[in-house]
């Protein structure tokens, strides 16, 4: 019944946000015991190289805090986003997970989804520490219109001036640079997202931080049970 205690535990920390249904720890525990991203790897190993690199590299440090480096002038910089929430962004690229995760103020990791990114070719999502600028849960593209003349960003959390979003998308086709949500997550998101949310984007990894958060719900729960 181990398992089952650490569903619990998760369980009781997510009720306490007060935000989600039990989907949210199916997908949690889920998205923890995944090995592979959303694009299939060897299709990834054809298009490693089209990729451009970015001018800025984020390294995660632990769950709220990132080593920021400027690649032209080789400057570094120790991000600490605690007491914060934030919403940390792997991209679907090659050696990138193809996921966000939701960090609360506390340092607790208690969403995560699968995303899609920017297109190889010029279309990459820009790698930085950026924040929430808007909000809107209806929107058009203006620089890439849907031709049946539908809305294709609803759920609209925009994060930088030239445009780049996390909204409501297609989460198996890559994008012109902004970050897709699939429906079932993006709702969820944007309620929770503010004004002002630190959004990270960065390529690597960061479920560690997700693996390690559950292995020490796991130790507490054992703990608990030898002392009662």
């Amino acid at each position: 019944m181990e398992g089952y205690n650490v569903k619990e535990k998760v369980m009781k920390l997510l009720n306490n946000k007060r935000a989600f249904t039990k989907n949210v720890l199916f997908s949690l525990l889920a998205a923890c015991l995944m090995t592979s991203s959303a694009l299939s790897e060897d299709k990834r190993e054809v298009l490693v190289s089209k990729f451009r690199e970015q001018p800025v590299d984020v390294k995660p440090l632990s769950i709220s805090k990132f080593e920021v480096t400027d690649k032209k002038s080789g400057k570094k910089n120790i991000v600490d986003l605690s007491g914060e929430k934030i919403i940390v962004v792997s991209v679907s690229e090659p050696g990138s997970e193809g996921k966000s995760y939701a960090v609360d103020e506390d340092g607790t990791i208690w969403w995560i989804d699968e995303i899609s990114s920017g297109a190889y070719g010029g279309h990459e999502t820009p790698s930085g520490i950026f924040h929430v600028l808007l909000k809107r849960r209806y929107h058009m593209s203006a620089a890439h219109p849907s031709p049946d003349g539908k809305n294709n960003m609803d759920f609209e959390m925009l994060f930088t001036h030239d445009g780049v979003a996390l909204h409501l998308g297609n989460t198996r086709a890559l994008s012109h640079g902004c970050i897709h949500v699939g429906r079932k997550d993006v709702e969820a998101m944007f309620k929770w997202v503010e004004v002002g949310t630190k959004v990270v984007v960065m390529r690597g990894n960061y479920g560690q931080f997700l693996k390690q958060e559950l292995e020490a719900f796991k130790r507490d729960i054992e703990a608990y049970d030898r002392s009662h």
